[in-house]
């Protein structure tokens, strides 16, 4: 948008796009597709990294989330470029550009409002149920009423989602898996309700994700989420324990105290827990911002990987000088910044 500075694109090798998770349905008007999940993909003509990123996006979101800010600036899919990492950004099934239609995919939750969204990512602190970490908020790119066009920007990219929380994720599962054999190894950046591909994506094919950037992933653990619960604590669908659990009452559960002022109790498993071996040789981080209203839950989700077996670290930016962000950080004032951490996260833990 107007006032913004802006650098020269990165030079690219290579871009394009392509499906996978095709399936086929016979329905009355013949054999159609569906199920699809759409991968944009773009390599640096200077690429510093063998593995490429694969960028996923949240709940009523699309992979444009990573392609830009709405105001204007490049986002983070440029500012892994720059890092020199070859990019993939999906469009998850039913959402962005992977076409939805209601006899292939099922019902949509309610799309989502101003008011909501303002409450949410825009201005939790000017809410009237905000909570603590609200006050915090200060990255934010533009202005927060109906008719600023930075929000009005940000509203234009947001949808429903698929109303089966557990459809979500077998598709998610299915399209993870199918996007790994056509590219090989990668890195994972997931961001909140996209947070289950990470994990379905390493427990499908272990071997191929070799490290997972969780965003403020969907939880707290075994908690309720649009469409469904998490009932296998970390997804709706089942994963591989070990011991194995047929089901989901298998998997006992406890509330855990929370360790400090402003954060939630969360539940974890029963002791003794139950492991999960195809993420145990996974580095993981799950990124927590300042000002989010994750900042009072995530550890529940550290806590139950931790638990698990699988070796993670709790990025806390405000730890890193990355102060006031929301949920949605890839787009926030300093998204650069937050890019350049996880870049560096990348380098450590995959070297």
């Amino acid at each position: 948008m107007d006032g913004v500075t802006r650098q020269a694109p990165p030079v690219l090798a290579d871009q394009g796009f392509f499906w996978v998770g095709v399936e086929r349905e016979e329905r009355a008007g013949g054999l159609m597709a569906a199920g699809q999940m759409f991968v944009q993909y773009m390599v640096p003509a200077v690429r510093q990294h063998a593995l490429p990123v694969v960028m996923v996006h949240g709940g009523g979101g699309q992979g444009l989330d990573y392609l830009g800010t709405p105001d204007g600036r490049p986002g983070w899919a440029t500012a892994f470029l720059r890092h020199g990492y070859a990019v993939y950004v999906v469009d998850r099934t039913a959402l962005g550009r992977s076409p939805y239609h209601p006899d292939l995919h099922g019902s949509l939750g309610p799309p989502p409002s101003y008011g909501l969204m303002r409450g949410r990512f825009v201005a939790p602190e000017l809410t009237p149920d905000a909570y603590p970490q609200a006050a915090l908020h200060t990255q934010w790119p533009g202005g927060t009423e109906p008719g600023d066009p930075v929000l009005d920007q940000f509203m234009a990219g947001q949808g429903p989602s698929v109303a089966d929380l557990a459809r979500v994720h077998a598709d998610i599962q299915r399209c993870a898996a199918a996007l790994l054999d056509r590219i090989g190894p990668a890195v994972l950046v997931t961001h909140s309700a996209g947070g289950s591909f990470g994990w379905l994506a390493a427990d499908a094919r272990p071997g191929q994700v070799r490290a997972i950037l969780a965003v403020e992933p969907q939880g707290p653990p075994f908690a309720a989420a649009p469409g469904g619960e998490l009932s296998w604590g970390l997804t709706a669908v089942p994963m591989r324990f070990d011991p194995p659990a047929a089901t989901p009452g298998e998997i006992g559960r406890e509330l855990r105290a929370a360790p400090r002022p402003y954060l939630q109790d969360c539940f974890v498993q029963a002791e003794p827990a139950r492991q999960l071996p195809n993420l145990r040789d996974v580095p993981v981080a799950v990124v927590t911002a300042e000002a989010s209203w994750k900042a009072a839950e995530d550890h529940g989700m550290v806590d139950f990987l931790r638990q698990a077996g699988v070796p993670v670290e709790h990025l806390r930016l405000e730890e890193h000088g990355l102060r006031g962000n929301g949920h949605m950080m890839m787009i926030e004032r300093n998204s650069d910044e937050i890019a350049a951490l996880l870049c560096d996260w990348i380098t450590r833990r995959t070297a």
